[in-house]
């Protein structure tokens, strides 16, 4: 999947276009906490977050993360849309919910970029 078809497919809101225009999204994955992005994402995905700090940025960028996309509407600070245009990585807003964002990528065809975490990891 192209960018532009994301961006079709999830209503959004192109805020830095970015240079990554003819990248192949090749998964998807949905997460707030960074450190679950950095410990489970894997290459050419499409971040799902309602996470908008400049972290979010820095993350996609150690993680090889094809484009962001920001959930429910939010918009980021300035500081985060010119570091993803400094760096050459698409933000875009779309109105739904994080939920119904996987749920639409999912049917159209893109599968889970979310691999499993230790087992022995605990929540505590």
């Amino acid at each position: 999947m192209k960018i532009v078809e994301l961006v079709k497919l999830v209503n959004g809101t192109v805020l830095v276009q970015g240079d990554r225009q003819d990248r192949d999204i090749k998964g998807g994955f949905g997460a707030d906490l960074m450190s679950d992005v950095l410990a489970s994402i894997q290459p050419d995905a499409v971040l799902l977050t309602g996470l908008c700090n400049p972290q979010v940025v820095r993350t996609a960028q150690v993680a090889d993360v094809a484009a962001i996309v920001f959930v429910r509407g939010k918009n980021p600070p300035i500081e985060t849309i010119r570091l993803a245009d400094q760096e050459g990585i698409p933000l875009i807003s779309s109105p739904y919910g994080m939920f119904e964002l996987a749920g639409r990528l999912y049917k159209a065809g893109l599968p889970s970029f979310e691999k499993s975490v230790d087992p022995d990891c605990s929540c505590e």
